[in-house]
């Protein structure tokens, strides 16, 4: 996945590592989904559930393998996961460096919230 990530061009976020991967698990098995081709991971996405709503995060596809259906297929099964977790609710954290990204999200069916504002605090 940080592989990807890096291929992919998706701007780095604190946590992003192995460990970070290994305590995503831990919590919630079954949140990273991915897909392989060729030996590799050419898309994935983290579709997270905190118990009371379901998040999507680290959407990436390999840049060859753009434009046939991957993200929109893993941002679907992210969404049954959730659904069936049962998130009545589901949010995408998106770069906003990245309009292609925000363009596929809005093409998705989901909304960008304009009265909210993300805060975080790194460790």
């Amino acid at each position: 996945m940080l592989e990807l990530w890096g291929r992919a061009e998706a701007p780095p976020t604190p946590g992003e590592s192995i460990d970070g991967l290994r305590r995503l698990l831990d919590a919630d098995p079954g949140a990273l989904l991915v897909v392989e081709a060729e030996g590799r991971i050419v898309g994935v996405v983290i579709a997270a559930w905190n118990g009371w709503r379901g998040s999507l995060y680290r959407l990436a596809v390999d840049p060859p393998y753009r434009r046939c259906g991957l993200a929109t297929r893993l941002v679907r099964e992210g969404e049954k996961r959730l659904r069936e977790r049962g998130a009545e609710r589901i949010d995408a954290l998106v770069s906003t460096e990245m309009p292609v990204a925000l363009g596929f999200w809005r093409a998705a069916g989901y909304e960008r919230q304009s009265d909210r504002a993300r805060f975080v605090r790194d460790f």
